[in-house]
């Protein structure tokens, strides 16, 4: 038998590499030859100002006074530029934003297979075909165009990582210093003779980086004063920067500007995903080589948004956020990046109609050089006689241990199992499917009988179905911090100390950042402290079944409250609840079947190794228990939106932890936040499996049978088509499913051990003397 684990074990590997292997290969190529325009560009220099996560509507829309919150780029668009919006792709993430518009590609796929890096995949970009790039801003961006480029070219100036502090009283102070920053630079260089020969040079680039607004929209939400204020604060920063450059190369009208953002922001502080807020970005460009503010013709867009943003009188120009690389090398002459697949906007441009036309060719000769590369490649490494079709095996011999039935008992068992694997595949695109099937679940003691038998334990289990089926239809983003559900949870269900500990930390956390006052360092220790001793505190308790639980969930509740931001506190308890009544609910039904081997919940001891002769064989009954295994780890995966709380970033719930950005710590806390509620469905299982006297391995089977099942279903729903959401979200859709045998796997090592180990201290051994 330990074989075929293995094999298995193999086996699932390998199918779950082959995605990376298929899906996530980079489709960079590298090979062709650099595009530029043969006649002279209009400009010497660029300046790009990117205002990190911020939103077009928080700086096109006037303020409740009818005044802009940006003046100077107001008067921009309205008299000497071009602008519009600058539709950005999914993640809307800080690195693939910078690298679509300073390389002119979206976010390529096989970055998320090669970890967290600088610059996980070699790329060129507008830096790299400058002559000189100077950057000022955050460390988290710049260094990856400097190590991305060939020669020491790339200039970067940034400020500690520690500034980056979302407790910050005035997070504006990073854009501050950005501009303070380059002000010195030019008031060095005309004093540095060799950096001013430098300086005066064609094709060179300056890099502005200004991540005050993200910081203040993470803190304090797009809508709060200090995020519009900081807007503000950014438009006066940009027009004296303008005023200085002007001076110092003498007002000879050969700069080019370009102010945009690589991403929005939601109303609740977060980015990542796809709405509107975070696609949505300003773009105005102005300068050497730019179209002057236009008042006629057709806008390329929707122009619903004229209106309410007070800008009827100009022509909205928008782009894709990619198609600002090509806007940039044509205005300095440069190459255009060899991997870009933006399209050069011709209404941007102001000059000649050979000149656009000798751009708008070049463009197309730089994106068909990158086809005839790929193609080449393609040719080289496809063997067409090496393809096989799909082969299609039976899993009938993975059930053959259980007992002959009558044939329309099994008919009937196959036809419950093939809904409800449906059931779950649905689940993954609606969440309220699952509301569904707690539903259903919830009258199983009815339509078994077990109510009339067993009714507390049946009540119990009904009354937890449905209070956790509440949770898939609340909303998994998009919520305003809400501490009241966690006091709400404190007061109701837990009267444990360090649960009202937690509350008390949780809560004046919150309040003390909304003072500006900091994360007091109290908070912090014991924040911490409840961390590392959810791991030790379970492994003292006694190893009897409810006991040990107790201890677990007690633990594990804790931290999952400090890193709760609102009514997702009350989902482990809920689903805590459901799991004690599962347990007591199997536990009737073996005593309904009148099984000999079973045990009392009160004698059942995680340490006690189960006797051989015990072990009884596997049962259809035993089906539908792998099938609430499987249907309860879906609910752990998606029932209260932890998975897209990930996907759509919000520090906000490591925030009792640390407020300084450190995405390694941050990633770790929310991945262990989502763990939770696995580890307690694990343990539920655990108890399960040891109550009802079953070979681990048999249920293991089951469930690795209606895995491959919905596996096998979500093989044929990945799309190859489409937008780079609904691809990535139909081979995620796979993923999971493919890898949630290992996973559960692993996950089972680690909760046998939480559950049936235990440390003792105090207690020494006995020594027998000859």
């Amino acid at each position: 038998m330990m074989i075929f684990f293995i094999v298995g074990l193999i086996v699932h590997v390998v199918f779950f590499l082959s995605i990376f292997d298929i899906y996530f290969t980079s489709p960079l190529v590298h090979g062709m030859t650099p595009q530029h325009v043969p006649l002279a560009p209009p400009a010497k220099r660029l300046v790009l100002f990117v205002a990190d996560g911020l939103r077009a509507d928080s700086l096109f829309k006037p303020d409740d006074n009818g005044t802009g919150r940006a003046p100077y780029l107001r008067s921009v668009i309205e008299e000497s530029g071009t602008w519009g919006v600058s539709h950005t792709r999914v993640p809307t993430e800080s690195r693939p934003g910078h690298v679509a518009l300073i390389a002119g590609f979206y976010e390529d796929v096989s970055a998320v297979a090669k970890g967290w890096k600088e610059n996980p995949v070699e790329f060129d970009s507008v830096f790299n075909e400058s002559r000189h790039t100077w950057c000022w801003g955050s460390p988290d961006i710049l260094p990856m165009f400097a190590k991305g480029a060939t020669g020491d070219h790339v200039h970067t100036y940034t400020y500690p990582p520690e500034r980056e502090d979302f407790a910050s009283t005035d997070a504006s102070r990073l854009d501050t210093w950005v501009f303070d920053e380059v002000k010195d630079f030019l008031n060095v260089a005309k004093s540095n003779e060799t950096l001013l020969n430098m300086l005066h040079e064609e094709q060179n680039v300056f890099f502005l980086h200004l991540l005050g607004i993200d910081t203040n929209g993470h803190a304090h939400r797009p809508m709060s004063k200090e995020y519009l204020e900081n807007i503000g604060l950014v438009d006066s920063g940009v027009a004296e920067f303008v005023s200085v450059m002007d001076d110092f190369y003498g007002h000879d009208g050969k700069t080019a500007y370009i102010f945009t953002s690589d991403h929005g922001m939601t109303n609740w502080g977060s980015h990542g995903a796809g709405h509107p807020s975070e696609t949505l970005t300003p773009l105005v460009a102005w300068g050497a080589g730019v179209q002057t503010a236009q008042r006629e013709g057709s806008h390329k867009y929707d122009d619903n948004y004229l209106k309410e943003w007070g800008l009827e009188t100009s022509m909205r120009v928008d782009v894709n956020q990619a198609d600002i690389a090509p806007l940039m090398s044509s205005l300095i002459g440069v190459p255009f990046p060899v991997n870009s697949v933006g399209v050069l906007p011709l209404n941007y441009l102001n000059n000649s109609q050979h000149f656009k036309a000798e751009s708008i060719y070049a463009n197309a000769i730089q994106i068909l050089e990158q086809f005839r590369v790929k193609m080449a490649q393609k040719k080289e490494t496809t063997i067409s006689f090496l393809f096989t079709p799909y082969q299609f095996e039976t899993l009938a011999s993975l059930v053959r241990s259980v007992p002959s039935l009558p044939l329309s008992k099994c008919f009937g068992y196959f036809l419950l199992v093939t809904f409800g694997i449906e059931l779950l595949v649905v689940s993954f695109f609606y969440r309220a499917m699952l509301t569904l099937g707690l539903v259903v679940l919830a009258l199983w003691p009815m339509v078994s009988g077990l109510y009339t038998k067993a009714k507390v334990r049946s009540l119990s289990w009904m009354l937890s179905c449905l209070f956790l089926a509440v949770f898939p239809l609340l909303p998994v983003v998009g919520r305003e911090p809400d501490v009241n559900y966690v006091i709400l949870f404190v007061c109701i269900c837990f009267q444990m100390m360090q649960v009202v500990l937690c509350a008390y930390i949780l809560t004046s956390t919150h309040s003390s950042l909304q003072l500006k006052q900091g994360l007091p360092l109290f908070n912090q220790l014991v924040s911490w402290l409840t961390l590392v001793s959810s791991f030790l505190i379970p492994l003292l308790s006694s190893t009897r079944l409810f006991r040990r639980l107790l201890s677990i969930l007690m633990s594990l509740v804790c931290v999952y409250l400090l890193l709760s931001t609102g009514y997702e506190a009350l989902f482990p308890p809920v689903l805590s609840w459901l799991m004690f009544a599962w347990i007591n609910i199997e536990q009737e039904t073996m005593n309904t079947q009148g099984s000999s081997n079973r045990t009392e919940l009160s004698s059942t001891d995680f340490a006690e190794n189960i006797d051989i002769t015990k072990i009884r064989q596997l049962r259809l009954d035993d089906i539908r228990r792998s099938y609430f295994f499987v249907f309860f780890i879906i609910i752990a995966f998606f029932g209260c939106g932890n998975i897209a709380s990930i996907n759509s970033f919000d520090p906000a719930s490591v925030y009792c932890f640390l407020t300084v950005f450190n995405p390694f710590i941050m990633g770790g806390m929310l991945m262990w936040k989502v763990l939770i509620p696995f580890v307690i469905v694990m343990c539920t299982f655990e108890s399960i499996q040891v109550s009802t006297q079953l070979s681990s391995r048999s249920l293991f089977l089951v469930v690795l049978v209606i895995s491959d099942l919905m596996a096998l279903h979500f093989f044929f729903l990945v799309k190859d088509h489409g937008s780079w959401l609904d691809i990535g979200t139909s081979i995620s859709h796979y993923v999971i499913v493919m890898s949630m045998t290992i996973f559960l796997m692993l996950l089972s090592v680690m909760t046998h051990f939480l559950t049936s180990k235990r440390i003792l201290i105090g207690r020494k051994r006995k020594m027998h003397f000859r």
